[in-house]
């Protein structure tokens, strides 16, 4: 029941509503001395039919400008020009992060035999064999 009520009440707010704004727009202001003809900002608004009609074929063969391929061309330009950047920065990161995890792995792996060396040494032979 209480949604009926809401419904009416929205109904009957929107009705008032539209009555009061048609009787503001119809009201007359004063001190307007010349009267709009209602024909004539009709005829203004609308052009006549073959007008209507040849409008939009003559717009739809309009041939682009120079000026307008120039600046769609430089608009893409600078979108590969960025692409490109972008994609040269994260290959230098990662080339780097290659590096170096390669450079940490090669030491700590000099660093493995060098003391596996020293463990195993048994004092026979000369120790500058170990070390190349």
């Amino acid at each position: 029941m209480s949604w009926t009520r809401v419904f009416v009440l929205s109904l009957l707010t929107t009705l008032l509503i539209l009555t009061l704004s048609s009787v503001v727009g119809s009201a007359a202001v004063l001190g307007d001395s010349k009267a709009v003809d209602p024909k004539g900002a009709a005829r203004q608004v609308f052009v006549p039919e073959s007008d209507a009609a040849n409008f939009f074929k003559r717009r739809s063969r309009r041939s682009t400008r120079y000026y307008e391929l120039q600046a769609e061309q430089r608009v893409r330009l600078s979108v590969y020009e960025r692409r490109r950047e972008y994609s040269e920065e994260q290959r230098d990161e990662y080339d780097n992060y290659v590096k170096e995890e390669r450079d940490e792995q090669n030491e700590r792996s000099r660093e493995t035999n060098e003391q596996l060396r020293e463990y195993h040494y048994d004092g026979y032979q000369p120790r500058y064999y170990w070390f190349h």
